[in-house]
């Protein structure tokens, strides 16, 4: 039986209200986008699931294929992408992402 990466994914976005694909995990991010990114939920006090692309090459390709977004971290809140390093980073310093993690929580 063949493997529907981008059903397992979907699932993941799914079943997680906040989700962070990146090379490594929060405690041991393995690139400095992804440690960047992890940093920032981390200091929004709210939970977040995470997932090692670099454990799953499938994974990894496949998580670009499935947000139509070509590099990694990507972050998923209430199943939709939010964006890559940069785009969470400007949001963060807004305060929308603080806005968008709470709508998550309360969901």
């Amino acid at each position: 039986m063949s493997r529907d990466v981008q059903k397992e994914i979907d699932d993941l976005v799914k079943a997680n209200p906040v989700v962070l694909f990146m090379k490594g995990n929060a405690s041991f991010p393995m690139c400095g986008f992804s440690a960047r990114t992890a940093q920032v939920l981390q200091s929004c006090n709210v939970p977040f699931e995470t997932v090692n692309v670099l454990a799953d090459p499938e994974v990894r390709e496949g998580v670009k294929v499935y947000g139509k977004w070509p590099t990694v971290p990507q972050l998923y809140v209430s199943g939709k992408l939010v964006g890559g390093c940069d785009i969470t980073l400007e949001l963060f310093e807004s305060g929308e992402l603080q806005t968008l993690l709470k709508q998550a929580a309360d969901a």
